[in-house]
């Protein structure tokens, strides 16, 4: 999965008799353009949607699972809590996204929630941090079929990457929500004060281009350590410390983070401009990588 990639590429399948409960499905190849759905559950896939009454069956074309909701709502159950423990970035989380007025014209109870898989979210806080100024915060456990959770299928204001991600608010309620699932343009409007709102569209562009998705792969050699998973580990190492020790190193920490991944992403431009390691690296793709292998 990659923060701020451009995805696509051919998709891949999971292997069949693998005994992952989604095997042979496909997953991948869905571009960064095509990231951005509707406020309709369901929307954001770029392939494998015809049927829009039900979400269940459908592949995974930016690598995430879809979001699941009260009532088996458009069959979600079907990637529900009973595989959270497999659900590729962990189980769904939720963090409140809340700015300052020295840095956005908002009132205190301008806040939106974003909702996704633990480590996208944590990912994404970073460029939350770094181009919106939110107020850093640690992401808290979700249960979205809960019926006494604070953010209901009503609040969310925008989904993203195959409905896997989404964004929310509780002074917002959407009462097609249910009833529309056959048209991707019908929806309650927004307020005029969220519409226009710039912090509202700062974190909606953010999530947008900066949400973690399958993509082209990383080149990977056994003998060295995952240096994603250094990348990662150094940056909620700083976020642990900046909770001890003030918020002013925290949001220090999150443009460094910020500065290594973006340095990452031009790094691995470069490299895939080159025709050999481009056909090395798909090559080992298909030999190493497995979906099922993941999280």
């Amino acid at each position: 999965m990659d923060h701020w990639g451009g995805g696509g590429g051919k998709p891949d399948t999971i292997s069949k008799n693998s005994k992952h409960p989604f095997e042979g499905r496909n997953f991948g190849g869905g571009k960064r353009e095509e990231v951005k759905g509707t406020r309709v559950f369901g929307s954001g896939y770029p392939y494998g949607a015809d049927n829009r009454s039900t979400i269940a069956g459908r592949p995974f074309p930016f690598g995430a699972w879809p979001l699941y909701w009260d009532q088996n709502f458009m069959e979600g159950d079907e990637y529900g809590p009973k595989y959270d423990a497999i659900r590729p970035g962990g189980f769904i989380v939720s963090v409140p996204l809340r700015t300052t007025i020295e840095h956005f014209n908002v009132t205190n109870e301008e806040v939106y929630y974003a909702i996704g898989d633990r480590e996208s979210l944590l990912l994404l806080m970073v460029s939350f941090v770094t181009w919106c100024h939110v107020t850093p915060v640690w992401p808290s456990r979700f249960d979205p079929s809960s019926p006494n959770t604070t953010i209901k299928l009503e609040n969310v204001l925008q989904y993203f990457r195959a409905s896997s991600l989404a964004l929310a608010s509780p002074a917002y309620n959407n009462t097609f929500a249910r009833a529309s699932i056959s048209d991707a343009n019908v929806s309650t409007p927004l307020p005029e004060s969220m519409e226009y709102s710039p912090f509202r569209r700062c974190v909606d562009d953010v999530a947008e281009k900066a949400s973690a998705i399958v993509g082209e792969p990383l080149i990977h050699s056994s003998a060295h350590p995952s240096r994603d998973g250094i990348l990662i580990g150094s940056f909620l190492i700083l976020v642990g410390v900046g909770l001890l020790i003030g918020g002013g190193f925290l949001l220090v920490a999150c443009e460094v983070g910020e500065t290594v991944f973006h340095y990452r992403f031009q790094l691995q431009k470069r490299l895939y401009g080159d025709p050999c390691i481009r056909s090395r690296v798909a090559a080992e793709r298909r030999t190493e990588i497995r979906y099922e292998d993941y999280p």
